[in-house]
């Protein structure tokens, strides 16, 4: 699936949102993800290409880490559930970690 370049900043913008929800650094998602600053940035969009199962993988895991955290995530609008399907058909898709937050 390839996506349009507004398809792409929209995406950027989704993932960026929600990252900013979960409350966390850019080094606990990095480590829950066992990702390198340098692959979550490329994950994120800000820097060079990345890679689609990486993307997946990461949505998965800010939709569920925005709702742990007690908040409502910001709906993907290309990332949906119908192209995830879609997506399994091309990639390898992986379970996103979930973060354990600790007990307050």
């Amino acid at each position: 699936m390839s996506l349009t370049t507004q398809e792409l900043a929209r995406t950027r913008s989704e993932l960026r949102a929600n990252f900013e929800l979960t409350g966390l650094t850019a080094a606990e998602v990095a480590a829950d993800l066992g990702y390198t600053p340098e692959r979550l940035d490329a994950t994120l969009g800000t820097t060079g290409p990345s890679d689609p199962v990486d993307v997946w993988e990461l949505r998965d895991y800010l939709e569920q880490t925005v709702r742990d955290a007690g908040r409502t995530p910001v709906p993907f609008s290309t990332l949906t559930r119908g192209n995830k399907l879609r997506a399994r058909m091309w990639f390898p898709l992986r379970r996103a970690p979930r973060h354990v937050f600790a007990a307050a």
